[in-house]
């Protein structure tokens, strides 16, 4: 399940640095993430980093992304792929 970050955000920009898969990015109001590139740090981290760091615990699980732990872990394999070309 990919992970979104809610109208809390207080744009502090700790997030956007620690997604190693470069899914976050500053929306209109509020830094957003891509759900195609959001694999909650499966296949880098234990933990998703941006929820690690976020000050105001903004940043659920997603409910209109629902993955198991192996698609996630599929995702990054596809994700790791594109970036070696």
């Amino acid at each position: 399940m990919a992970l979104l970050i809610t109208d809390e955000c207080i744009n502090c920009d700790v997030c956007e640095p620690e997604c190693p898969n470069d899914a976050i990015s500053q929306g209109d109001t509020v830094y957003v993430i891509d759900p195609n590139k959001c694999t909650e740090c499966v296949g880098h981290y234990d933990t998703p980093q941006c929820v690690e760091v976020c000050p105001v615990d903004c940043i659920p699980k997603d409910p209109a992304h629902v993955e198991s732990r192996a698609e996630l872990q599929a995702k990054y394999d596809r994700l790791m792929a594109a970036k070696k070309g």
